[in-house]
């Protein structure tokens, strides 16, 4: 009787091979549970996810059927790898491999009743209870969790195991470095949080991600080095997630600050008021950010409109004045005939000169590694953050370029208190001094520079000349101290914050993050483009205004440009203190040019790269 049920059972299944490449019927693996009916039903194997093969289909060494009833050809272990191969090549890496974690795991570790098996179909408590079964201690922590109890209450939105930890391709966190371990404690949490949809549906915080990404954690994050910040899992744990408002969670006011310390070791109650996932484009919820935000925008915008403007007529102009010069030298003539025009005075002092060469150093040191910062989606930032040798040999080249900027920016009070107060024999002498013609206060006069500038633009007047300070070289030398102001405190506040956190409420360092990215963007982009253009890129110009460097000015430009400036000096009889009898040498003059051209190609290079970002990456302000 055994024997004709086995050979039953093998004519049956070479019926169902033949029938199946037909696309016919399947035989019944009824006949096989003749006899094994300890291991499964006809009715439960029938319903399961394996019920439409035969027996022999997985225990495929059963050819002889001789054999197998004389218990000489039994089956073997069961190749799953068969059909399921893309689930097995991720198994036979993941960590659950005996290879991998000295422990022997195959499919029916998980998948138990592998002959009744239904299609688990999303249901993620069914896969929960299977983690469940060996990570014990891990789900005791998960389980009171936000997120089992929304899987637990059926909303399959909700987290559970292999949404973070994967289904078969699972990693083992013992055997990541330090930035894989860093960045796993972030990215599956970005997985859903990102998704809006999800999480209006849900009530969630839909901008977390957002959110997390445009702060300094996150920005350092997106560059490619979570390791040096906090990601998702550092504050929020990674299984024992709860409302902030649960006295249990890791960020509950009683514990906030335990968190914080984690990294801030000084951390104080006024400090973790900080907005960890501030809005600056939400007025109702963040209104102290949304109006710094506003402001700050508005500032970018009336600032670059109003000097590209400017910019733009004057580079018309200016090309309009060649084109003169040239029909005028054509005709065997000059516009303005200057004697000996060749002749060189000293515009700035050695001094000037060293201040300027602090001035470009730090402005590029600054720029250079603030700009993968404010821009770390872009591809071109992580690779330029990598030039650079990470993100915190960045930080430490930017601290340098501030502490430079700081030590110039001391210069220059000393120098302009010197200017002021030096020698003072009465007090109406400091007003002369600070509205005179040798000062870089504004005063009266740029109002009519202003103007006749503008009728020369348009065609309406002649070119003006100017004393010894232009309007925009007041304009420049005024925004550092305001830029010292803005991006100097900001920045202050953001390298020491335990120090500002202990007096300060936290959101301030939100307000000055805010303060400090946007007054950087608006520094670097005018340096990049007005200031560059004022100074080297305009037609009277191009390509470098090499005064900066030597300080030595020819006199046909002189008059030309600051002829009131000569007038006065010759009208004072000074114009021979002036005078350079020998001018910067071949050496000199090819170093710092050299180096002055460096500049301003990393100006065009950085400002190009901004452009794409707002134009083509979807950036704003």
């Amino acid at each position: 009787m055994r024997k004709f049920l086995f050979y039953s059972v093998l004519l049956l299944t070479l019926l169902w091979s033949t029938q199946a490449v037909a696309g016919e019927t399947i035989a019944s693996p009824e006949a096989c549970l003749e006899c094994h009916d300890d291991v499964t039903t006809a009715e439960d194997f029938s319903a399961s996810v394996h019920g439409a093969n035969g027996c022999v289909a997985c225990h495929i060494e059963l050819t002889d059927l001789d054999a197998h009833m004389d218990e000489e050809l039994m089956p073997g272990p069961v190749d799953c790898a068969r059909c399921h191969k893309q689930e097995f090549k991720e198994y036979f890496d993941s960590v659950h491999h005996f290879d991998h974690a000295n422990i022997d795991l195959s499919c029916t570790s998980c998948h138990e009743e592998i002959h009744d098996m239904t299609a688990w179909q999303g249901d993620k408590q069914r896969a929960n209870e299977t983690c469940r079964a060996c990570h014990d201690s891990a789900f005791d922590e998960y389980h009171t969790s936000t997120h089992a109890k929304g899987v637990d209450a059926g909303n399959m939105d909700s987290a559970a195991c292999i949404d973070c930890h994967g289904l078969h391709a699972i990693a083992s966190i013992e055997e990541m470095d330090v930035r894989e371990r860093a960045s796993f404690q972030t990215e599956p949490c970005m997985g859903c949080h990102a998704d809006e949809e999800m999480m209006h549906r849900n009530d969630v915080f839909p901008v977390a991600v957002d959110t997390y990404l445009e702060s300094y954690h996150g920005k350092n994050f997106h560059l490619g080095y979570p390791e040096k910040v906090a990601g998702c899992a550092d504050c929020h744990t990674a299984h024992e997630v709860l409302p902030n408002e649960d006295p249990a969670s890791s960020l509950s006011s009683e514990k906030l600050i335990v968190a914080c310390a984690k990294c801030h070791e000084n951390a104080s109650a006024q400090f973790v008021k900080f907005y960890s996932h501030g809005d600056m484009t939400d007025r109702e919820n963040y209104p102290i950010l949304f109006y710094t935000y506003v402001a700050m925008s508005t500032l970018l915008v009336c600032t670059f409109g109003v000097f590209w403007f400017h910019s733009l007529l004057w580079m018309f102009r200016g090309f309009i004045e060649n084109n003169e010069k040239k029909k005028a030298l054509a005709a065997g003539g000059h516009l303005h005939h200057i004697e000996n025009p060749h002749k060189i005075y000293r515009r700035f002092t050695k001094v000037h000169i060293f201040m300027h060469l602090l001035v470009i150093t730090s402005f590029l040191l600054l720029s250079l590694t603030g700009l993968p910062l404010k821009f770390s989606d872009q591809a071109w930032a992580r690779v330029l953050m990598e030039f650079l040798g990470g993100s915190a040999n960045a930080g430490a080249l930017h601290r340098l370029g501030a502490g430079i900027t700081f030590i110039y920016f001391g210069m220059a009070l000393f120098m302009s208190a010197k200017f002021l107060f030096y020698k003072l024999q009465y007090p109406a002498e400091f007003f002369q001094r600070l509205f005179g013609p040798e000062s870089l206060c504004p005063n009266l006069r740029d109002i009519s520079d202003v103007t006749a500038m503008v009728r020369w633009f348009l065609f309406l007047g002649p070119k003006p000349t100017f004393d010894r300070w232009t309007y925009w070289e007041k304009f420049d030398f005024i925004a550092v101290f305001w830029g010292m102001f803005a991006i100097g405190g900001s920045g202050l506040m953001l390298w020491f914050p335990e120090f500002f956190g202990a007096a300060l409420p936290g959101w301030v360092f939100n307000v000055a993050t805010i303060i400090h990215s946007d007054e950087a963007l608006l520094a670097t982009g005018f340096i990049f483009t007005v200031h560059f253009f004022n100074t080297h890129g305009r037609p009277e110009k191009f390509p470098m205004d090499f005064v900066v460097f030597n300080g030595e000015l020819p006199k046909e430009e002189f008059v030309e440009e600051r002829g009131d400036q000569w007038k006065r000096y010759e009208e004072e009889g000074i114009l021979d203190q002036y005078e350079i009898d020998k001018p910067s040498g071949a050496l000199y003059d090819f170093i710092f040019k050299g180096f002055g051209f460096t500049a301003v190609l990393i100006g065009v290079a950085l400002t190009v790269l901004m452009i794409y970002a707002f134009v083509f990456g979807g950036h704003h302000f």
